[in-house]
């Protein structure tokens, strides 16, 4: 059996981790090693805007210690990932060269969509699951410097939101040595209500389970169920029931209980009122902590792109779900979104040879025809500008911040005229403004097709014959506009693919 052994280091807002693995096709990943070192980076980062020296060489000096013990076991493959401590500080740049010199070690930042995508995908995979997510789940990923709350109904992924409700944020924000300890208990909770009542406003579902994924969950759930195992899950009520006697003691006896390595860890006390406040205000049946983190979805990520693992979650529908809750949310979904994304993969397929694309792009395109109407609902004047933003401020699980954009930019430039490169430039890089080209191409082209939103063509066939792309329609109806506006949207085609495209009708008359 050919193994491969993979280190996932994660620098955090509050720590910094190293797990080691074996890997091998169609096994389950095996965790040899799990070491982890406080070092509170947030602390800067969140109050100063830069990591200061002192901090840089003890972290420096830890990833060589993390060096050492990945070559005793002979690591062949790793990567290092940082979260968002690192997009919060100015002197970025040179907090990696630094960090390079020193250990060799290039790290790769992750957006907040890569990172709890990552973190999804450490449980996803998992067969629990998917059985709770075809009731209705909760997946609530706590970190540093946020919260991502996931929910899913009949197997389907609803919405994914982020809060600014983090273990190291909250600590930061409301740490106040003058008042006691009674009363930092007091504010710190009022100060999570606050936020989570905008959430349950804004969505307002109750569902049946909940998965904590974050550090601390494991500690509180063993204590909970005194004969937990993994993947054992437990009443909401007896849950909340101990964290609300636990929040009474101090930090040290809290540390104490719970087993930490820190004897007065400062973040114990947000996460555990992170975690009950969140298990009251979603109201579910039962809590189930799987006891994985992003090293543990850093590995799965590997195994995956290395055909070492047999994926037997769709993530892609993943996308495709929370794209069609965003649509319906905007008023922007209907047969004519369906028609579209029809045409526009059939187009899509059909041109394999020409475009150079990949499924992951025919994936975007998918998400762009989805939302390519949702601007409306906020102006019909502006719509295209307006459906620009509302993708770029939204969390679509599965998406990195990139490919968000090309899926929005491909929506403004449905309807704009694309802009040169130079402009986009400060934006997107060379290949994926060609990919903007393409897609924003195609869905023009199938857009025209449905420009009545009625549905004409009852039969399409699409083929590419010498230098044109030829779309034959059958229709019991006119469909003059869609002849003229599908020549308006020509030229463009043209320009992008050398490749004229020619609609013809194949009359269908009713008996």
């Amino acid at each position: 059996m050919d193994i491969h052994t993979f280190a996932a280091i994660y620098i955090g807002s509050y720590e910094v981790s190293l797990k080691i693995f074996e890997l091998a096709v169609n096994s389950k990943n095996k965790e040899i090693d799990h070491v982890r070192y406080h070092i509170e980076l947030g602390k800067d980062a969140y109050s100063n805007g830069n990591i200061g020296y002192e901090l840089v060489e003890e972290l420096c000096t830890k990833l060589n210690d993390f060096s050492k013990i990945m070559k005793g076991y002979k690591v062949t493959e790793y990567e290092i990932y940082a979260s968002a401590v690192f997009r919060e500080v100015k002197n970025v740049a040179f907090v990696l060269d630094q960090i390079f010199l020193r250990t060799g070690f290039s790290i790769k930042l992750i957006n907040n969509s890569e990172h709890r995508f990552i973190s999804y995908k450490s449980v996803a995979g998992r067969q629990k699951f998917e059985k709770m997510i075809q009731t209705s789940a909760a997946a609530i990923d706590v970190g540093g410097s946020g919260t991502q709350i996931t929910q899913f109904k009949d197997g389907n992924l609803i919405t994914t939101q982020h809060i600014g409700l983090g273990t190291m944020r909250i600590r930061n924000l409301l740490d106040n040595r003058s008042i006691s300890f009674g009363s930092y208990v007091n504010q710190m909770e009022e100060y999570i209500e606050k936020k989570l009542e905008t959430f349950a406003s804004l969505y307002p579902r109750t569902v049946n389970h909940i998965i904590f994924m974050g550090d601390y969950a494991m500690n509180v759930i063993k204590k909970v169920e005194k004969n937990h195992k993994e993947g054992d899950v437990v009443k909401t009520k007896k849950f909340v029931d101990y964290i609300s006697k636990l929040q009474k003691k101090t930090i040290e006896e809290i540390s104490t209980e719970l087993n930490l390595s820190n004897d007065s860890d400062p973040l114990i006390l947000p996460a555990i009122l992170l975690f009950k406040n969140i298990a009251v205000s979603i109201k579910a049946e039962d809590v189930w902590v799987p006891g994985v983190n992003i090293n543990d979805g850093m590995a799965y990520d590997y195994a995956e792109r290395n055909h070492l693992v047999k994926v037997t979650h769709d993530f892609e529908k993943d996308v495709i779900s929370a794209a069609n809750e965003l649509s319906r949310r905007y008023n922007s979904y209907s047969p004519h979104i369906d028609a579209l994304c029809t045409l526009s993969v059939k187009i899509f397929d059909t041109m394999k040879k020409i475009h150079g694309l990949s499924n992951r792009e025919r994936l975007l395109l998918q998400v762009a025809a989805i939302l390519h109407d949702s601007g409306k609902f906020i102006s019909l004047i502006n719509a295209p500008e307006c459906a620009y933003h509302i993708i770029m401020s939204s969390e679509i699980m599965g998406l990195s911040h990139n490919e968000r954009k090309i899926v929005a930019l491909t929506v403004l430039y449905n309807s704009y005229q694309l802009n040169e490169f130079e402009y986009l430039r400060s934006k997107l890089d060379h290949k994926s403004y060609l990919t903007v080209a393409k897609l924003s191409a195609i869905l023009r082209v199938a857009n025209a097709l449905d420009q009545s939103h009625k549905q004409k063509f009852t039969n399409i066939k699409t083929a590419i014959k010498g230098r044109e792309l030829v779309i034959t329609v059958e229709s019991f109806e006119d469909i003059s506009l869609e002849q003229t506006l599908f020549e308006d949207k020509t030229e463009y085609f043209e320009n992008v693919f050398s490749l004229k495209p020619v609609l013809k009708e194949k009359r269908v008359y009713r008996v």
